[in-house]
């Protein structure tokens, strides 16, 4: 038989060697590499938290934490319904890493520092610290933003806040299935939709009745939930009809003597994206739940939680666009193409810098509105605009991410469509929210309501547009056409979409103004606000200093 070895004069090819690929970007700190978001922390009031978040960042930008991420969104949640005996135990089980990333976010108090700390901007550093673990994963902070909009809508129950606030403020992350009482901490979860009314909750069927023999609050629920978030939290706010009307509950998942209540998990929803975190639909069968908030109040009582949980959901949708940027700079300082480095490319430099300057945007404008919590606390007259901000922000901000996290996957080429990379996750988790609390259009019309009912509301946006006023030309024409507009219109409901981009816009522009760099605010002004720009990212008009933009975007 002949040999397939090489002859002494054959010269064997080495086709293996890496040349040329990025190292990993692990091992920073997801905090000090963030100009923007360290002078947001300053500016906005919570410089008491720096070494918080710079604890954290360098928790998140770690390469243990990565391989969490990429574990618990690889080996997803699993529905136990039934033991090997046939008994009915509804659990769902999850990999060890996502136990890991629920413990450090419960440990940093991204679900209750707020409420742990009332303070002067305790909610922007609570914002800041969301924003960092969100870079981690994204899927833990479903969860976390739940249990810290909880708080608010309990307080219309005095009782069982007090029985319950201490539990939700705990920094221990404690997952065992045991009643609350016995538990080192809690996490409280929301079931509300139906599948015949989804956001028009007014439309829930679930029915709840008096059950007088286990507390005058209490109630037994039977009904059918179609997503149910964090389905193994402690305790659930859900709605249902009494007589009255639409009323809010706190379920709890295991009943005060151990034994589980009926909350009887159908199956788990197979989402796009938000993978490590189950969500499953859940059968109320003679459930157990305490009223929270009056007899057909439901609606005003989860206002506080909605308001708070879109806060989050800004959050959210920024903490993914930055990390796709962050992967984008990375990548491209490390990689070349066609005999120089991506990053000293003119037209890969105009993406960069394009991504850079939609990143910044929505950071600033999210630390912005977190410290619009914080003034609101101390002046409840600073509710009305807290409200309106919250809506623009949410809206805008959540459309952006997709279209960020699509562009900057392309700078990575073949590599960014690979799930190593961490960019297909980025983009799978991009669009859920702007589903999650309200989609596009539930947002603007609560924006338009919100302007009929509450003039205040839009009198104090103006203020915050007018306090840019002499610092970019093109920002003051288009304030003052955007306030004639307002002022004119009967703001017709078909074109609320286009009042609310032109708002958001305003409001990012005249933020970038009073607080970026002068190459930043200018060059957003011109591609955002006059028309200069492309309507793809990577169109920046000619002059733009797109080094100094990127330079700001990435500082390791």
């Amino acid at each position: 038989m002949a040999s397939s070895a090489p002859s002494k004069t054959e010269t064997r090819t080495d086709t293996h060697s890496v040349e040329n690929q990025p190292p990993v970007l692990e091992g920073y700190n997801a905090f000090e590499s963030d100009p923007v978001l360290f002078d947001a922390l300053l500016r906005e009031g919570g410089a008491w938290g720096a070494d918080r978040a710079r604890t954290l960042g360098g928790v998140v930008g770690s390469a243990e934490v990565m391989q969490w991420a990429r574990d618990a969104n690889r080996h997803t949640p699993e529905l136990r319904t039934h033991d090997r005996a046939g008994n009915r135990i509804d659990r769902v089980d999850y990999h060890p890493a996502w136990h890991n990333l629920m413990a450090l976010a419960v440990e940093h108090g991204v679900h209750a520092l707020p409420w742990r700390y009332p303070q002067p901007g305790a909610h922007v550093v609570k914002a800041v610290l969301a924003y960092l673990m969100n870079q981690g994963e994204n899927g833990v902070c479903c969860p976390m933003a739940m249990s810290f909009a909880a708080v608010p809508a309990l307080r219309a129950a005095p009782d069982l806040s007090a029985e319950w606030e201490p539990r939700l403020l705990s920094l221990d992350y404690d997952a065992r299935f045991l009643p609350a009482s016995q538990k080192r901490g809690a996490l409280v979860g929301m079931a509300m939709t139906e599948k015949q009314g989804g956001s028009d909750v007014r439309a829930n069927t679930t029915r709840a009745v008096r059950a007088p023999n286990d507390g005058a609050a209490a109630y037994r629920l039977t009904g059918h939930k179609w997503f149910c978030s964090a389905p193994l939290s402690d305790a659930f706010l859900t709605l249902a009809q009494t007589d009255a009307g639409l009323t809010c509950f706190l379920l709890p998942r295991v009943l005060p003597d151990g034994a589980p209540n009926r909350f009887l998990l159908q199956r788990l929803k197979d989402k796009l994206g938000n993978r490590s975190n189950a969500s499953g639909e859940v059968e109320y069968d003679d459930t157990l739940a305490w009223r929270v908030g009056g007899e057909g109040d439901g609606v005003r009582t989860i206002i506080p939680m909605v308001h708070h949980t879109r806060l989050d959901a800004s959050i959210s949708a920024a903490a993914v666009m930055r990390q796709a940027v962050v992967q984008a700079l990375h990548h491209a300082a490390h990689r070349s193409a066609f005999g120089a480095r991506l990053a000293d490319q003119p037209l890969m430099q105009n993406v960069l810098a394009d991504l850079a300057l939609e990143s910044e945007a929505a950071t600033t404008m999210a630390m912005r509105l977190a410290r619009g919590f914080d003034d609101a606390t101390a002046d409840p007259g600073q509710e009305p605009f807290v409200r309106l901000a919250t809506a623009v922000t949410k809206f805008w901000i959540c459309k952006r991410a997709p279209v960020v996290a699509a562009e900057a996957m392309e700078c990575l080429g073949g590599n960014g469509y690979v799930e190593e990379s961490t960019m297909p996750r980025l983009y799978r988790e991009a669009p859920v929210n702007g589903i999650w609390e309200g989609s596009g259009n539930v947002i603007c019309l609560d924006i338009l309501r919100t302007l009929a009912r509450e003039p205040q509301a839009l009198a104090a946006m103006v203020d915050e547009l007018r306090a840019a006023e002499g610092g970019n030309a093109t920002l003051d024409t288009y304030v003052a056409s955007l306030e004639k507009d307002l002022k004119s219109s009967t703001m017709a409901e078909g074109q609320a979409r286009i009042l609310v981009e032109r708002l958001a816009l305003a409001w990012q522009a005249a933020l970038l103004v009073q607080h970026a760099p002068t190459p930043t605010a200018d060059a957003f002004c011109a591609s955002r606000l006059d028309g200069a720009g492309g309507r793809t990212l990577g169109t920046l008009p000619g002059g733009v200093e797109a080094k100094a933009i990127i330079g700001r975007a990435w500082r390791v």
